[in-house]
């Protein structure tokens, strides 16, 4: 086993270090992990501090923050770790208020790792551990699921609870009820108030503001539209529409004209002279 680890020691890149682990006691082939001293310019990684942070690599993702600290404190007080997807600044911290069953991401490839120390000593002692042969990660007390164990806890986390669903939405639709009523609030208080520059903002609310639209009403504007647009089409298409649209048209003209003969007929017999 130890000319296994030496091998898989001799095998990293430059600069790393191989730490052979074990996620299970009957596990023949030890897992790598590849450490090295995280060495960025002071200021550009606030979260990852220099001098205290070890960076780790082919980190499994099975393998959570919780096992690589407890795989690392016997190098010294780990502060924190933080996994990442790739190599990169330090991520935003995660909402302790974000959702259970939405926007959950499932993470399938290898990973890194940052595990940032109190102190910088607890460096050098990290990468002493690759003398030690592999490292047992999982044990009785804090058990790392892999494998079949491992599928049957995910398929079990993914049923979802009605009623833990329902309370989450719930609670979700009171934030955002509770939200638009402060957004309304706030409109109606400065609707029609000038800004510093003098301006008054314009809203669509008025005397009669529009109201939105039904599903029903926008089927029935669509029918009439169409409607009218086959009327449009169709005409005068054919010839003898064109004809007798004219015909219909001479015909109210000549209607009109009589009419208007008759109305002035009528309006010269009441202007005679009457005296008395």
């Amino acid at each position: 086993m130890a000319a296994a680890t030496g091998r898989a020691a001799g095998a990293a890149p430059a600069g790393y270090t191989a730490l052979a682990v074990k996620f299970a006691e009957r596990q023949r082939s030890p897992h790598c992990l590849l450490v090295k001293e995280h060495q960025v310019r002071d200021g550009t990684d606030t979260a990852h501090p220099p001098r205290r942070t070890l960076f780790v690599l082919n980190v499994p993702p099975y393998c959570g923050p919780d096992s690589l600290s407890r795989l690392f404190s016997c190098c010294g007080h780990v502060q924190y770790v933080d996994i990442c997807d790739k190599p990169g600044p330090g991520q935003k911290k995660k909402d302790k208020s974000a959702s259970k069953f939405f926007d959950h991401k499932t993470q399938k490839g290898f990973q890194v790792a940052y595990v940032v120390f109190r102190k910088p000593a607890a460096i050098q002692a990290a990468k002493t551990l690759s003398q030690q042969g592999p490292l047992l990660i999982s044990t009785e007390s804090h058990p790392v699921k892999t494998g079949i164990s491992k599928w049957i806890a995910s398929y079990e986390a993914s049923i979802v609870d009605p009623k833990e669903l329902k309370a989450e939405v719930d609670a979700y639709m009171q934030d955002y009820d509770k939200k638009v009523a402060e957004e309304e609030a706030k409109a109606a208080k400065e609707e029609g108030v000038p800004d510093e520059e003098g301006w008054v903002k314009v809203t669509r609310k008025g005397r009669k503001p529009g109201l939105p639209r039904t599903e029903a009403a926008n089927l029935r504007v669509l029918e009439k539209e169409k409607q009218k647009r086959a009327r449009k089409e169709l005409l005068n298409f054919y010839a003898w529409q064109h004809r007798e649209t004219k015909r219909e048209h001479i015909a109210q003209l000549r209607k009109k004209f009589e009419e208007d003969k008759q109305r002035i007929a009528l309006m010269r017999a009441q202007r005679k002279f009457r005296p008395y």
